[in-house]
């Protein structure tokens, strides 16, 4: 203009994605210790089937993991994370296998409430994102 006002433009929205029925959120987490060994939800699962089942063995088997890189990975967490997260018993029958210590199912235990309280943040962020105009 003459006068030197500048008009504001209306801003135009960009169009919003079509959000499909089929389109959920799916997040990854994991807590890494040293930089290199990670803990998440599939690492959650073997050790609670291991607390369970009272076995390695089983465990992996029930996950179709090798036992040799389920047994690596069980050494480098506890060297990482600087506690033992299982208790091991040499032998086989009720006495022998392996559970969680204190400390693992208390870690246990924490990644758990962690990882539930981030779904519903996700899911309210997600439908805010993706929310239809």
């Amino acid at each position: 203009m003459a006068d030197g006002t500048i008009l504001a433009m209306p801003r135009r929205r960009e169009p919003s994605p079509v959000r499909s029925a089929r389109m959920k959120p799916k997040l990854r987490v994991w807590i890494v210790f040293d930089e290199r060994v990670k803990f998440g939800d599939g690492r959650a699962q073997l050790l609670e089937l291991i607390d369970a089942l009272g076995s390695i063995q089983q465990a992996v088997g029930r996950l179709n993991m090798s036992y040799r890189n389920a047994w690596g990975y069980l050494r480098e967490l506890e060297k990482s994370a600087g506690f033992k997260f299982l208790e091991r018993r040499p032998g086989a029958g009720p006495r022998g296998g392996a559970r969680l210590t204190k400390q693992g199912r208390a870690f246990l235990a924490q990644y758990r409430r962690f990882r539930r309280a981030l779904d519903p943040m996700v899911e309210r962020r997600f439908r805010r994102t993706f929310a239809k105009r």
